[in-house]
């Protein structure tokens, strides 16, 4: 009886680990939600620029070479320079992936605060300019949220797992479809869906939003990150 102890607590430590894994993909489908949120309203409202789609921005740099687009040409430039700013903030914080991190490092809950805490400053000058934002006012606002996007990507980065990701979603869509070529099951294709669709959701979302309710934007990029980080703040070590 007592050579079964080990086994028993091995087994019981691996199906603690898998709920803690499902919980925390189920945690980065909410903040890719968030992501999209925030593209959504970066592209609509704060001058045609995107908050984490760093690919998109620097085609739009081109474009805007191109074209002779000064104006482009200042939305995505400082979009992009603002989420390199976020992602060095971010990694200095989350620190790199350790071979013995838990399933959910407590670094990665500070880094999320952090990306919390830019989002506030975010939602005071988009109060404070509502009634009628400048041009200066939406670039600002749009190189806050690209910043905290950036932070998001680095806390993510944290975990260490090839392929999982809040904002660079492209690879994800890739997988799944090759995915689905080659006849894997289901099970294992699943969370790349949900976060693909966490993502579009969240762009409609944050379109409406940003067309018929704009004073409440900030709250489809608040909300989520606060449920994010109390419901982390169990899973952390």
């Amino acid at each position: 009886m007592l050579k079964t102890v080990p086994t028993v607590m091995r087994l019981r430590a691996v199906t603690g680990n898998r709920n803690l894994a499902r919980r925390r993909q189920a945690l980065v489908v909410v903040l890719t939600f968030l992501t999209g949120s925030a593209d959504a309203i970066g592209f609509l409202a704060l001058g045609g620029a995107f908050s984490s789609v760093m690919t998109g921005n620097m085609v739009l740099l081109g474009l805007s070479a191109g074209s002779g687009d000064a104006d482009l040409a200042l939305t995505s430039g400082c979009a992009i320079l603002s989420f390199i700013t976020g992602v060095l903030a971010g990694a200095r914080l989350a620190g790199p992936a350790q071979p013995d991190d838990p399933v959910w490092p407590r670094r990665v809950t500070h880094t999320l605060v952090l990306e919390l805490l830019v989002f506030v400053v975010f939602l005071v000058v988009w109060v404070v300019n509502l009634p009628s934002r400048s041009e200066q006012a939406d670039l600002g606002l749009l190189m806050l949220s690209a910043a905290a996007l950036g932070v998001q990507s680095s806390a993510i980065q944290r975990f260490g797992v090839p392929g999982l990701s809040s904002t660079y979603l492209t690879g994800t869509l890739t997988s799944l479809i090759a995915g689905v070529a080659a006849r894997r099951p289901w099970h294992s294709l699943r969370p790349k869906a949900h976060v693909l669709l966490a993502l579009i959701t969240g762009a409609v979302v944050g379109a409406l939003m940003a067309r018929h309710l704009p004073a409440w934007s900030p709250v489809l990029l608040i909300a989520p990150l606060v449920l994010v980080i109390a419901a982390s703040a169990r899973m952390a070590e």
